[in-house]
């Protein structure tokens, strides 16, 4: 009976998140914008009309219509199957640079926040310097060392996200650690461990979860733009930013090369967001009256 307190209490915390997650307009409309992408990149073997490397002269730069929903591009390659196989490199982009940033970075604030000392100060003033340069010019910088392609973006933007993570995570830490119920556990002889993964995690991981919702949406524009300046995937693999580039040259006569991939990246970037201010509003501690660094 003195268990089943706490456990029934915390239960009916998820309930009434859960609650007001699906009760927040933007977070529902994001959701389901962001599942409908995610539906076209898992399925778009299934979904895609034709395959999106058949070229096709005799058809070349066709007007949206019947046949071709979406027109075709200056090698007849039929634009709404690239675009709906651009979804999956697109997503990768944003998901895995989120991953290796969050994991890395989340975990490295958390150690020194929670210890201090030299390595508080030592990876405070790194992420300062690293804090210093555009994300983009990081970027940049590691593909042109490792050369174009999915994995090398993904590792760059990975690497650019660090320090973010870094310094959320760690404030969060160190405003946690004064916390009475964190005293209380080490007082009565709790290890590092255990405050860290029983308590003071909890504290944690709602600010770094709606970083990592608005981190992906950065991802995937940041990951177009590269391929958009020929550092992405080389062609002919059908990507967002690489089917822009390629239209941008035709924009005045067959303006729909560059239009419905250009559409595709902003709803998917839109949906991220959306899906991110709405988690804010929800799971920010702002939101029960705990300051936030």
């Amino acid at each position: 009976m003195i268990d089943a307190s706490p456990a029934r209490t915390q239960a009916t915390e998820t309930v009434h998140l859960w609650r007001r997650l699906l009760s927040h307009r933007s977070v529902v409309v994001g959701g389901i914008l962001f599942a409908l992408v995610l539906v076209a990149a898992l399925f778009a073997g299934w979904l895609a009309p034709f395959d999106p490397l058949d070229t096709d002269p005799t058809n070349a730069l066709q007007p949206p219509g019947r046949d071709h929903w979406m027109g075709t591009d200056q090698l007849g390659r039929d634009i709404f199957s690239r675009v709906i196989h651009g979804a999956r490199p697109s997503l990768i982009m944003g998901v895995a640079p989120m991953i290796i940033s969050s994991i890395i970075g989340t975990a490295s604030g958390m150690i020194i926040g929670y210890y201090g000392r030299w390595a508080d100060l030592m990876m405070t003033r790194f992420s300062d310097i690293a804090l210093a340069f555009p994300p983009i010019l990081l970027a940049l910088t590691v593909v042109a060392v490792l050369g174009p392609g999915l994995w090398s973006i993904a590792l760059a933007l990975g690497l650019s996200g660090i320090p973010f993570y870094l310094r959320m995570a760690r404030g969060q830490v160190i405003q946690a650690k004064e916390a009475p119920f964190v005293q209380t556990a080490v007082s009565i002889g709790a290890g590092d461990a255990r405050v860290m993964f029983r308590h003071i995690i909890y504290r944690v991981f709602p600010p770094i979860l709606v970083m990592m919702t608005i981190h992906v949406a950065g991802a995937i524009l940041a990951g177009a733009a590269l391929s958009f300046l020929g550092l992405g995937i080389p062609p002919p693999t059908a990507e967002w930013g690489t089917m822009i580039q390629d239209g941008r040259q035709f924009l005045v006569l067959s303006w729909w090369m560059a239009f419905f991939p250009g559409v595709a990246l902003a709803i998917t970037v839109f949906a991220t967001n959306l899906l991110g201010d709405g988690l804010r509003d929800v799971i920010d501690p702002r939101s029960k009256g705990e300051p936030i660094r």
